[in-house]
Formats: structure tokens, C-alpha cells, sequence
């Protein structure tokens, strides 16, 4: 089976974005992942992925002891399911400044395991000042952050984990710091 986790973009949609977001048009509008300064490598496109579903973490930075991390293996594709693009509604203002976090010690774990890819269903990994840092400390590694994703609820099917195949195809484009992805996984 396979499940599209990317964000059905449309008029209003972007819209509301643009609105909102300075960088909607450059690539970071709708699911996209940031590349910083680096190039996406194809071999990205497909890699066994892992699901956490963090939605009963409200208010607080989702932290290591919050998942498994013994189930990311190098090359990994760690996504983060919190629910929060179902709650807020993309392209808001609470979507793009009261999104959750990943904690700084969630980050470092999932660098040192060496993931590929880390997929939230919201607006980053960090907020405000904190999310191009975090982005580019990423990137430097060799890890891309994958933003806006949703159904990731499908994949997890009432369960905390799960793993499956995930397909990721950025746009081929050139300079930008975000590339707008077609991310479907395959279960």
C-alpha cells in the first residue's frame, strides 16, 4: 500500500502561506525539505524509514527518552508524527510559531545515529531563530529535514512505531534553500 505524505498545496493554501511565511515561494511552501547549502543525493530517494508517533506530547521539546532510538540505523528516514498540521492547519500562524520541537539532545541522537532524513508534520524541527541553525547543523551532517508531511497517522495505524519504505523526490532545483518533495511511503 502506499500512502502520500505530502501536503495537497492549492490556491488558498499558498495563499495563506505566502501570507504569513516570506519564504513560501523559494521553496518552502507545502512539504519540502531544507538543503542549506548542500545537494539532495539520490540515493536519498528510497530508505527504510521509522515512525514515532510524539502526538500525546503537548507543551514540552520531544526529547530522546521519548522514542526508540535503538530502532535508527544509519541512513534512516526518522519521522515524527505529532498531529500538530491536523490541529493548527497549515499556513496559520499558530502553525509556523507554536509548532513542537525536537530538543537540541533529540537532534544531537539522531546526528550521531547518522539518519538521512527527520520528517515532522509541522513547520520545523526548531522554531524562530533556532530553525535555520538547526536545519543547517543538519545539512552539514549529511541529514535533511523533512517539513510540512502529513497522513503520518496512516502509516502508524494506532501503533506508538512503525517502519516502511519511504519514497522522497525533491524538485531539481538549483540555489534554493528549501526543495519542494513528493514523499510517499510504502507499507
Amino acid at each position: 500500500m502506499l500512502i502520500d505524505l505530502t501536503l495537497r498545496v492549492t490556491p488558498a493554501l499558498a495563499a495563506d502561506a505566502q501570507g504569513r511565511e516570506k519564504k513560501a515561494l523559494t521553496g518552502h511552501l507545502g512539504t519540502h525539505f531544507d538543503v542549506m547549502d548542500r545537494e539532495f543525493p539520490l540515493d536519498y530517494v528510497r530508505r527504510q524509514g521509522v515512525f514515532f508517533d510524539v502526538s500525546a506530547l503537548r507543551g514540552q521539546e520531544i526529547e530522546p527518552e521519548d522514542v526508540d532510538l535503538s530502532l535508527l540505523e544509519p541512513g534512516t528516514f526518522a519521522a515524527f508524527y505529532t498531529g500538530f498540521l491536523d490541529e493548527a492547519g497549515y499556513g496559520t500562524a499558530a502553525y509556523f510559531k507554536q509548532h513542537p520541537q525536537l530538543s537540541q539532545a533529540l537532534i544531537s541522537a539522531l546526528l550521531e545515529r547518522r539518519v538521512s532524513l527527520i520528517g515532522v508534520d509541522c513547520a520545523g524541527i526548531r522554531r524562530g531563530p533556532e530553525h535555520t541553525p538547526a536545519d543547517q547543523r543538519c545539512a552539514d551532517r549529511g541529514t535533511f529535514v523533512v517539513e510540512n508531511l502529513c497522513r503520518l497517522d496512516r502509516v502508524l495505524e494506532g501503533d506508538p512505531t512503525a517502519r516502511c519504505v519511504v519514497h522522497t523526490y525533491p524538485m531539481n532545483f538549483s540555489g534554493m534553500t528549501g526543495l519542494p518533495c513528493r514523499v510517499v511511503a510504502e507499507r
